[in-house]
């Protein structure tokens, strides 16, 4: 086979687009080297001229489910030669049913990156969205609306969280390349949008602001662990972080104070509730 086969793929997360070729290039026998792999309307490659083959009736394939899981995870990331590693993976099981276990190998090991990129990207979206209201809807459901900016294609993978999160009322989150909607019944996407889309700010913002101050615990500041597990980057989201300079200061001045006093004396109560034992 001398030209490479061009595959388009509907979205950057059509999955199951991703499956369905994979399994007819498998049942082919074609190597992972002659598949050119791209989202529909993105520039083609001039040596891509050919294409899947159409008679072919596709095999049933046995792999790990474990591969499965996090295929459908990684195909979110980023990385623009995701769909073709993942088929080199694929493909590479078919003889080594233990790939996988093989922590060292270079496909495993950007695989295992790429897993644990998604998750964490997932999880800052759970935990950085902050809604703000818009107004009152159908049934007289409250509806709210919020603007994200993930790291990867993950709007699809982490937007069923809020629908169970909150069920009961009626949100949008706006994110670059998608937009998710919940009515209470359906979980919809759509095309993506821009920050000005989503209200600057409501009453709700000064409820996260109070909240967030009230858990600060100015003697467990860890100035570094604080901005690996919540960067900058989501901070013009988050109405409460205009209050961490504020507090990590403060923070500061009655570690200051705390030592300059020197050490309390012991509870006396406490001593002699000691001596009884």
């Amino acid at each position: 086979m001398s030209d490479l086969i061009d595959i388009a793929l509907d979205s950057q997360t059509d999955y199951e687009g991703w499956r369905r070729a994979a399994r007819i290039a498998l049942s082919a026998s074609i190597s992972p080297e002659h598949l050119f792999w791209r989202v529909r309307g993105s520039t083609p490659s001039l040596l891509a001229c050919a294409k899947l083959p159409e008679n072919i009736e596709p095999l049933a394939l046995t792999v790990p489910k474990s591969f499965v899981d996090i295929s459908k995870r990684v195909i979110c990331h980023r990385d623009t030669q995701r769909f073709a590693r993942l088929y080199r993976i694929l493909w590479r099981l078919q003889t080594t049913p233990r790939l996988l276990g093989q922590s060292s190998d270079p496909d495993i090991v950007w695989l295992t990156a790429c897993n644990k990129a998604i998750t964490r990207d997932r999880h800052k979206m759970h935990a950085f969205v902050r809604f703000r209201k818009t107004g009152i809807g159908r049934y007289r459901r409250e509806q709210f609306a919020a603007w994200f900016e993930p790291t990867h294609y993950i709007t699809e993978l982490g937007s069923p969280f809020f629908m169970r999160r909150f069920p009961n009322m009626d949100w949008v989150i706006v994110t670059p390349e998608k937009t998710a909607i919940w009515d209470g019944h359906t979980l919809e996407f759509t095309a993506g949008g821009k920050r000005e889309d989503v209200p600057a700010d409501d009453a709700v913002e000064d409820q996260w602001a109070v909240y967030f101050q009230s858990i600060f615990n100015p003697a467990r500041v860890k100035i570094g662990a604080m901005m690996s597990e919540m960067p900058k980057k989501y901070w013009a989201n988050m109405p409460e972080t205009a209050a961490i300079p504020h507090m990590i200061a403060k923070a500061r001045a009655r570690e200051s104070a705390m030592i300059a006093a020197g050490g309390s004396v012991p509870n006396p109560l406490a001593a002699k509730l000691k001596s009884r034992k």
